[in-house]
């Protein structure tokens, strides 16, 4: 490491540093710009490097402010903000704690897509590990770099299901990137103990094939035995040079996702976030829903629009959080009726994947239905039969979610819960202005974009973005802090009712389903506490004290702020 964390006979915290000049301020965690005080201008060598005047952080916010604001474009402020983060982490940190609800749709979904579309040709300087297949047998050298002794986070992906924008190749990158980011802001993770690394096992998409610009390897996707060998080089190299990292898988394609999270989930402290997270997320949303309308979770039938592995995880979730109401296996799996592209999806129907069957409807269910083709039924007719309380998008489809939909489910209930949750913003199944209009406002939401306040009864109402950003840092903080072995189920659902705890709506119906964005962090905590209970009590970790807990927690989040420097001594 080239600095070290110490604290003075004040018991005052400051950052013993070896590095000076130029190589200090080229170095984004320990650069301050023009913060560096006089003495530490005169220790570190930076006089004539540095502009004379002295600036405070918040002189700094202002300046970065201003500039993310003049720019033209989200996209132009994405590179922005990737240029600071690569400058200056703490500045870069401090913008978004203190204006969060504007930046994380930047930093995040949706602008992180159009990022890593573009990531070739706005690439500036190395941030996290490339580990490409022709390389896999240096995976041991890549990760043996000091700089990485202390990292507590890994994020992983391959690039090949970017959001709902498909193969993105090494673009991919900008995930990782961007869900660390928020493991540290909205959970004080400290930036320097994450790592985000894209494993380039070639691409599929032919304009990046085409391009002479892209940055990663310009070859077809490895598949079958030499992917899953690449992976498994992968993460039998993780648990030998990190064994108690914590390990996030993002935006794996639907064929490797639940493959991969079954192969490794008993083998490292792993999860993946657009299985379980998602699912955690959608839960928490339903379960605040579900208390606004004073109703119960065995009361509810669910329409589920795409059956890939972020919707089955979602209703694996769902269906264990009926059981623990009170209903068996089978009544829980009889409220999920999914619909694909073909229509209503029946456990007879061609080309089910393993992973569906056990929450499939039989074609028994459908005996009695009046519909034009049994073999094709359309989510209209889904809704028309089932009469739903909720209904779940994740589909990639936008618009599926039509007025002719809407206004049949809200025929049959009072207060709809509908959550079209795909992203980006153009990927949506439905516009919650259009969504809210169709259900005469009465139509409980969320959406996994962000979108603009919409009126609704004469007042501005904040629509609520379902994001998992609620979810994995919390989850992250929780079992980095107490050491747990491994991630469960049970603390996915832990997770989700900590945050349905949370909800405005729980003391009045008319809220807002989540806590604001401003509250991120302190919704984090909740639930990094709550998961690491979990851990603990599951025997994943070492019990304590529910005091020393929270004082340990609130110990691990760092706050982005300038700590004084001193000269390192031989």
């Amino acid at each position: 490491m080239v600095y070290h964390i110490k604290t003075d006979a004040e018991d005052n915290s400051y950052l013993e540093v070896e590095l000076s000049d130029f190589d200090l301020v080229r170095d984004p965690f320990l650069n301050k710009g023009m913060a560096f005080n006089e003495q530490e201008r005169h220790d570190f060598g930076l006089y004539g490097i540095l502009p004379t005047h002295i600036a405070t952080i918040e002189e700094q916010l202002i300046r970065s402010y201003n500039t993310f604001k003049s720019k033209n474009s989200a996209l132009e402020q994405y590179i922005y903000l990737r240029d600071l983060q690569n400058s200056n982490e703490t500045l870069f940190y401090k913008l978004l704690t203190e204006y969060v609800t504007e930046i994380m749709p930047i930093v995040y979904t949706p602008t992180v897509g159009a990022g890593c579309q573009r990531f070739s040709h706005v690439y500036r300087r190395p941030r996290g590990l490339f580990i490409a297949y022709p390389h896999q047998d240096r995976i041991d050298d890549i990760l043996s770099l000091s700089r990485l002794d202390h990292i507590e986070v890994i994020v992983v992906s391959d690039g090949e299901r970017i959001l709902g924008l498909g193969d993105q190749g090494a673009g991919g990158m900008g995930i990782p990137i961007g869900k660390l980011a928020l493991y540290s802001g909205c959970a004080g993770i400290h930036p320097d103990t994450t790592l985000a690394i894209l494993l380039d096992a070639g691409t599929d998409n032919p304009e990046l094939l085409n391009d002479p610009l892209y940055i990663g390897w310009h070859h077809p996707r490895i598949r079958g035995q030499d992917y899953d060998d690449f992976v498994d080089a992968f993460v039998t190299a993780v648990k030998k040079r990190f064994p108690k990292v914590l390990l996030q898988w993002e935006d794996f394609a639907q064929t490797n996702a639940n493959p991969l999270l079954d192969r490794y989930r008993d083998q490292l402290c792993t999860f993946n976030d657009d299985i379980q997270g998602t699912a955690a997320i959608a839960l928490a949303t339903v379960l605040a829903a579900i208390n606004a309308n004073a109703s119960t979770i065995a009361e509810q039938k669910i329409v589920m629009v795409g059956p890939g592995s972020a919707g089955c995880g979602i209703a694996m979730l769902l269906k264990q959080a009926m059981m623990d109401g009170g209903l068996t296996e089978a009544q829980a799996r009889s409220k999920f009726f999914f619909v694909g592209r073909h229509g209503l999806l029946l456990d007879d129907s061609p080309y089910v994947k393993d992973f569906q069957k056990p929450l499939l409807q039989s074609r028994d269910c459908i005996y009695a239905w009046q519909v034009a083709d049994k073999n094709s039924i359309s989510l209209e007719e889904v809704v028309i039969h089932v009469r739903p309380t909720i209904l779940i998008g994740v589909s990639g489809q936008p618009g599926v979610f039509s007025e002719a939909v809407i206004r049949a489910m809200a025929s049959g209930v009072e207060r709809p819960i509908i959550l079209p949750l795909s992203n980006p913003t153009h990927r949506c199944e439905g516009i919650p202005a259009d969504i809210l209009k169709w259900t005469d406002n009465r139509a409980l939401i969320g959406t996994g974009s962000p979108f603009p306040d919409v009126m609704k009864n004469g007042q501005l109402y904040r629509i609520d973005q379902t994001n998992n950003a609620y979810i994995f840092p919390g989850i992250g903080l929780g079992v980095i802090t107490v050491g747990a072995s491994r991630i469960t189920e049970r603390m996915f659902m832990v997770a989700a009712k900590t945050l349905a705890a949370c909800s405005p709506a729980r003391f009045d119906p008319s809220a807002n389903l989540l806590p604001p964005l401003t509250k991120i962090r302190e919704v984090s905590f909740e639930v990094a506490v709550a998961v690491a209970e979990c851990a603990m009590a599951e025997g994943l970790a070492k019990p304590i004290l529910i005091e020393e807990l929270t004082q340990k927690i609130h110990a691990k989040m760092w706050t982005p702020a300038y700590l004084p420097y001193k000269k390192a001594t031989d």
